[in-house]
């Protein structure tokens, strides 16, 4: 199990996620939150579960590839 960053960046108000994949939820709502706070369009940001394999680590703001 993994966690994954979802946010809303149009006005469809639909969730999109990309292909990170966090072992923790707060790892996953912290990059989703880092994302949300650079782009502009984002209008809201949510972390949720996944069936993927964790891919990345997010500690202290910094992004890491496994």
């Amino acid at each position: 199990m993994s966690f994954k960053p979802e946010v809303v960046a149009d006005s469809s108000g639909k969730f999109y996620g990309n292909a990170l994949a966090f072992a923790t939820y707060d790892e996953a709502l912290a990059n989703a939150r880092d994302l949300a706070n650079r782009w502009m369009l984002v209008t809201d940001y949510r972390a949720t579960e996944s069936s993927e394999p964790v891919s990345h680590t997010y500690v202290n703001g910094v992004l890491n590839g496994l």
